[in-house]
């Protein structure tokens, strides 16, 4: 049985990896090696592309964090969740400036087949 939780969390701990040593290695241990990640900026297949749309939004928030914006749900192979990305603070991330609802399927292995992300709050 999979913990979703436990999956999410590590999915937002990648995206909050600034090495990109340690970002890499993150990326090729939760997803297929022909996993996906789709959203309405990006649409990247492999662990390259997936790092790299990392980096990107990382170069476009500086000293942002992503955060679990609540409960994760899932059955099957399938969970959701929705995520927050605002300025880094002493208590965690401040008010989110993006948020954002991700879909994550899973192989027979555990690892993310496809993300599936949309953006619910943006700034102007």
């Amino acid at each position: 049985m999979t913990d979703y939780t436990a999956l999410a969390e590590r999915y937002v701990a990648a995206w909050n990896e600034r090495d990109a040593e340690a970002r890499a290695k993150a990326v090729a241990e939760l997803w297929a090696e022909d996993g996906g990640y789709t959203d309405p900026l990006a649409a990247v297949t492999g662990h390259d592309g997936i790092a790299a749309v990392i980096a990107g939004a990382q170069d476009m928030f500086p000293g942002f964090v992503f955060t679990l914006g609540g409960p994760v749900d899932g059955h099957h192979d399938i969970a959701r969740f929705t995520w927050h990305l605002g300025p880094e603070s002493p208590g965690g991330a401040a008010e989110p400036v993006v948020i954002g609802f991700d879909v994550v399927a899973l192989d027979e292995d555990g690892r993310i087949r496809d993300v599936y992300g949309f953006l619910d709050k943006v700034p102007a």
